[in-house]
């Protein structure tokens, strides 16, 4: 059986995106499941836009998704180069091979007169396909162009009347007209090959056996598969997943979300939530589980049960994955990952001591059921930090206006002085011992505490509250709080 062997081909044109992301990793999951090969290539023809920067932003995003690949420009291969710069060679050997024997031609066909032949079409209600104008020129005529300083490009002779049919692995049956296609242009005037025409030649020569990629791409599928008839290729077997969508079935775009992989991780978001989500942006899987590791992921990843439908992008979904994620992982883990956060909005230094680590690790526990991205930590955390305490709205003021109010705070001082050891133990018997001592439910004694020490009537266990906080700034803040309602 033939080595199943499959590519992700992005552009290095700025960050991976989301959507690159999503086919990267049914390509990779194919491939893990498969016991194949994943390739990744670099196709950096567009020389204005390519740039090594956003290459090595490819490379760190697809690792931080745990997606790892067999072969690759940064570590070679059987079929390398693996950067499209680097084949120039290649491509021009193969290009020769069709002018020699007339399956491609010289075009010298200015700008301007191929957009007039396009509007001329188009005025017509005809498809905007070129004339074939340059198919016969004679040597004369090229040598005359020639010395005009006109620089050709390589255009392929498309046959003529000829079914194109492709047998997609998601969309099934699709059935192109060579007569829709036109003449198209290979290689550019500068010698540098088009996407269509490299893409054939390096998915043949790495021996690529299923090409998996986006919608978006079936247009191109016909000149590719002409291509690779032209040149006597053996012709992968193609699947096209579903375009993603925004929620108001728009393409994505940056009012749905964050566009690129690296905005993800920046956001708090992680890797393995984000696989998760992607996972399921076109896919379903046979049962109603949503989470699944990618592990379990690998095993149960197929293109049977890929959709032909637009799927839909759910920030919301997104943060909820995360969030159960957050739920599953080790408070020392969350800590780690949170710690860059803290630093940056000033809550601990930028090298923090043991007692600054042990301090993250509590707010981490108390606010790790609350969070659906690590960065919200930096709103959620302001609670334990500073002198002043904000009212949050007229209901947490309301308590403040009971009649018990500074009766239970001053009672609450008074015992929490006298307290050696500040746990959520020994504040939870200070506090069972308030509400004895002044005959008062829970709620009249919890609650005036709470909205006392963080303006807020809900947040996390108050007796974590009180422990990060520490004694002395729950004293401060208390007294503060008691002067205020003195003064009313």
């Amino acid at each position: 059986m033939k080595e199943f062997r499959v590519r992700f081909a992005p552009s290095p044109t700025g960050p991976l995106h989301i959507g690159g992301a999503r086919s990267a990793l049914f390509n990779f999951l194919l491939a893990q499941k498969l016991g194949g090969k994943f390739v990744l290539r670099i196709e950096d023809t567009d020389r204005e836009r390519s740039s090594r920067e956003s290459e090595l932003n490819i490379f760190a995003s697809l690792k931080w998704l745990g997606m790892n690949w067999d072969e690759g420009s940064d570590i070679g291969g059987p079929y390398g180069p693996y950067r499209q710069m680097e084949r120039l060679d290649i491509y021009r050997e193969y290009t020769q091979k069709l002018l020699d024997r007339g399956e491609a031609y010289y075009c010298y066909c200015s700008e301007e007169e191929l957009e007039k032949e396009r509007q001329e079409a188009l005025a017509q209600g005809g498809n905007p396909k070129y004339s074939g104008k340059c198919r016969l020129l004679s040597a004369e005529d090229r040598q005359k162009y020639e010395a005009e300083g006109r620089k050709p490009v390589v255009r392929f002779r498309v046959p003529e009347e000829q079914e194109i049919v492709i047998n997609d692995l998601v969309r099934g049956q699709v059935v192109f007209q060579s007569e829709e296609v036109g003449d198209f242009v290979i290689v550019k005037s500068d010698g540098i090959p088009t996407y269509n025409y490299a893409v054939v030649i390096d998915d043949a020569l790495m021996k690529i056996s299923h090409v998996i990629r986006a919608e978006e791409h079936l247009s191109n599928t016909p000149r590719q598969i002409l291509l690779y008839e032209a040149l006597g290729f053996e012709k992968p077997q193609f699947a096209h997943i579903s375009l993603i969508l925004g929620k108001d079935r728009s393409k994505m775009s940056k009012r749905h979300g964050a566009t690129s992989v690296v905005q993800y991780k920046e956001e708090g978001y992680l890797p393995e939530a984000v696989v998760n989500f992607l996972a399921l942006l076109g896919w379903a899987p046979e049962g109603e589980e949503e989470i699944f590791s990618l592990e379990e992921l690998i095993k149960e990843f197929s293109l049977e049960r890929v959709a032909k439908n637009p799927a839909v992008f759910d920030i919301e979904k997104l943060r909820w994955i995360n969030g159960m994620y957050l739920r599953e992982s080790s408070v020392e883990k969350l800590t780690e990952q949170a710690l860059p956060y803290l630093i940056k909005a000033g809550y601990i230094s930028g090298k923090p001591s043991q007692k600054e680590k042990e301090w993250a690790e509590l707010v981490m526990t108390a606010l790790q059921e609350r969070l659906s991205t690590i960065k919200e930590v930096t709103e959620q955390a302001k609670i334990f930090v500073g002198e002043e305490v904000t009212i949050e709205n007229e209901e947490a003021a309301v308590v403040l206006q009971q009649e018990t109010f500074p009766l239970v705070l001053r009672t609450f001082r008074d015992k929490l002085v006298a307290l050696e050891e500040v746990t959520p133990e020994t504040i939870k018997a200070l506090l069972k011992s308030i509400m004895k001592e002044l005959k008062l439910k829970g709620q009249f004694v919890y609650m005036p505490i709470r909205v006392a020490l963080t303006g807020q009537q809900h947040g996390p266990d108050l007796f974590l509250i009180i422990e990060i906080l520490g004694k002395d700034l729950a004293l401060r803040r208390i007294g503060k709080r008691l002067e205020k309602t003195m003064h009313n």
